[in-house]
């Protein structure tokens, strides 16, 4: 799993590891996340940016989950470095299955219309939203057997515990309403896993919410 260190990382790897599955932590600096590794979970070294990378630590693994953001790089420069970086490592490893965490914001609000192409939508989160969409754009033109799940853009409730109630599916906004709770990294992390150990939706960007 790349990009294990952070607040959805953390959480896609104690799930994991959970239901018994191992996992390979791949984070930039190990010594940063002296915590990430237990039972069922080894922390490696590596750069989701880098193929010869990708491909190492991903040879003989079932399956790759992507949830790797960078805040110090354009998020178009880093993204499409990525995405290319997976296609083409994870190729040469064998692995054809790739389960990516992608924003809402790409999500649709009407037919054909996108939160981030709607009027007033903030340009800082449009230019972020815009690298996961060259994220998509390479992963269609591969022959990896990768889905994006969108989670609702809002800020995602990093206290709340797991319920396991989420649903999957769709390409529009989840609908919501005044008091409904924030969604959940923990459900998150346990839809990503889920798409990894059973997989139902293929080469598409997908909803993910309660």
């Amino acid at each position: 799993m790349f990009g294990a260190g952070g607040r959805a990382g953390t959480r896609v790897a104690a799930e994991a590891a959970g239901r018994g599955h191992e996992v390979t932590a791949v984070v930039r600096d190990p010594a940063k996340y002296p915590d990430l590794s237990g039972e069922n979970v080894r922390v490696v070294a590596g750069d989701v940016t880098d193929a010869d990378r990708v491909a190492a630590v991903a040879a003989g693994h079932d399956v790759a989950i992507q949830v790797t953001a960078r805040l110090d790089v354009p998020s178009e420069e880093f993204f499409t470095a990525a995405s290319h970086a997976l296609v083409d490592g994870l190729a040469r490893a064998g692995v054809s299955r790739l389960v990516a965490l992608g924003i809402g914001s790409l999500l649709e609000v009407s037919p054909g219309v996108r939160l981030v192409d709607t009027p007033g939508f903030p340009a800082d989160a449009r230019a972020f939203s815009l690298g996961h969409a060259a994220e998509l754009a390479v992963f269609e033109k591969s022959a990896l057997d990768w889905v994006v799940l969108a989670p609702p853009p809002v800020f995602l409730d990093e206290q709340a515990a797991r319920t396991g109630r989420h649903r999957i599916g769709g390409g529009q906004v989840p609908a919501s309403a005044e008091g409904d709770p924030a969604f959940a990294y923990a459900d998150l992390a346990a839809a990503l896993v889920d798409e990894a150990e059973t997989p139902r939706h293929h080469r598409v960007q997908v909803a993910v919410s309660y």
